[in-house]
């Protein structure tokens, strides 16, 4: 299949060029995929970390509202306690009075404490109610934090064991890649390379199955069809520009990467 120029350049065959050609989209496919891995999982680790801000943050505006509530009772007993206060003093007051518009005065305004009291303490009780429902809200937030954590730590280790795994998977890769790379002219590879940026699947050579291109699932000719499996030249699909090959192509690229 390699044979000797004249100058001594070692001439390869087209089907080592496509047998080199599948290979490296093959290693390029699992490189591909670890990217995608890799990709995926510090995003996950992202919106983990975000969510998590974000139910601190929630956690801690429930307390302050659950402080400022307290503050506010603390206000409304010492509003209750000035008024009974009051009542008292005009009570004591009313046993003196000299006549009746005093009394009525006073009594006025013993009315209108007890009606501040009746204020307070619908205040109270509102209050204590928004307070039960923040401790009820904090609760189920402080669940959720707990849980998400444990998600996040999980996920953070799965992304450290990935890193680590697929790091060194990937340098071999790209050092196949490299040494398959040999096999192909530079006008050859650029193509490769071009057709792969443009491909939404990053496929730029595919097997012919069952008479369609793998990549775009177009019909292949028969005479086309018939070029591919001579392995004479490159062929490309007529419908999407991909680099076609063969099955016997396939399997041989199969058999060298297990």
């Amino acid at each position: 299949m390699v044979k000797e120029k004249q100058n001594g350049i070692k001439e390869v065959s087209v089907e080592q060029k496509l047998i080199a050609l599948f290979t490296l989209q093959q290693i390029d496919s699992q490189i591909d995929k670890i990217k995608i891995i890799r990709g995926e999982l510090p995003l996950e680790v992202q919106d983990l970390e975000d969510e998590l801000a974000g139910l601190e943050t929630r956690i801690s505006n429930f307390k302050q509202d659950i402080e400022k509530l307290n503050q506010g009772i603390d206000d409304w007993e010492n509003a209750k306690k000035e008024s009974a206060s009051l009542i008292k003093k005009y009570e004591e007051q009313r046993m003196n009075v000299r006549n009746n518009r005093e009394y009525d005065s006073l009594t006025k305004e013993i009315e209108y404490q007890d009606l501040e009291i009746q204020l307070s303490d619908k205040k109270i009780n509102e209050s204590k109610f928004k307070i039960e429902n923040f401790d009820a809200d904090i609760e189920e937030a402080e669940s959720r934090l707990k849980e998400r954590t444990a998600d996040l730590d999980a996920k953070k280790g799965e992304l450290t064991d990935i890193v680590t795994e697929t790091e060194k998977e990937e340098i071999d890769l790209h050092d196949t890649s490299v040494n398959n790379e040999k096999y192909i002219e530079e006008r050859l590879l650029s193509a490769y390379k071009r057709i792969r940026k443009n491909a939404r699947n990053g496929l730029a050579v595919v097997q012919v199955e069952r008479d369609a291109c793998g990549g775009c699932f177009n019909k292949i000719p028969p005479q086309h069809q018939m070029d591919i499996k001579m392995h004479k030249k490159i062929i490309v699909c007529e419908y999407c520009g991909r680099i076609l090959v063969d099955g016997e192509v396939a399997n041989t690229v199969s058999e060298q990467m297990k």
